[in-house]
């Protein structure tokens, strides 16, 4: 066994372990601190199949932006600490079928595909190689989803705008 193998399967213990408390845990504040593990994991495995773009990313956009919002969200409101999250056990019998059918699909497409053939396919994950084939291969469908951002700003903000005016009339 490699230093590889043991880094990666040291992040995937993190990541799972860290997961498997953000699902059990009653107490909110332990589950966002295990969900802040949980996504520098990820971001570590991430990092070990090469893709440093998608990487950083997930350390600046989840970790650096949405969970630390989660984390002052809870830590500012005081009558959140002490509620605890209680989950039926109604809904137990329908997360284990449908996780069971989950991991047979992907049991049954890890098995059954040769996964030689797909390696000539996957593009780069550096920074470089994803700017390259973003203004190249794909420049009709990054300039088609910049106009569906940008779409989607102006209706948010007329939105914001209209609620704003009803609550002044």
């Amino acid at each position: 066994m490699s230093y590889f193998d043991i880094i990666f399967y040291l992040f995937a213990i993190i990541t799972v372990a860290s997961a498997f408390i953000v699902v059990t845990t009653r107490n909110i504040v332990y589950s966002a601190y295990s969900l802040l593990l949980t996504l520098f994991g990820i971001s570590g495995i991430y990092v070990l199949l090469g893709a440093d773009f998608l990487a950083v990313v997930q350390i600046m956009v989840y970790v650096g932006g949405i969970l630390i919002l989660l984390l002052f969200g809870v830590m500012l409101t005081n009558k959140i600490t002490s509620v605890d999250i209680r989950t039926g056990a109604v809904h137990l019998l329908p997360a284990a079928i449908s996780s069971g059918v989950l991991l047979g699909i992907l049991w049954a497409v890890m098995t059954w595909t040769d996964w030689k053939t797909y390696d000539a396919q996957i593009p780069s994950t550096t920074i470089f190689g994803l700017g390259k084939i973003l203004i190249t291969n794909y420049v009709l469908i990054f300039e088609l989803l910049a106009i569906l951002l940008l779409v989607a700003l102006i209706g948010a903000a007329s939105i914001a705008r209209r609620e704003e005016s009803e609550e002044n009339n």
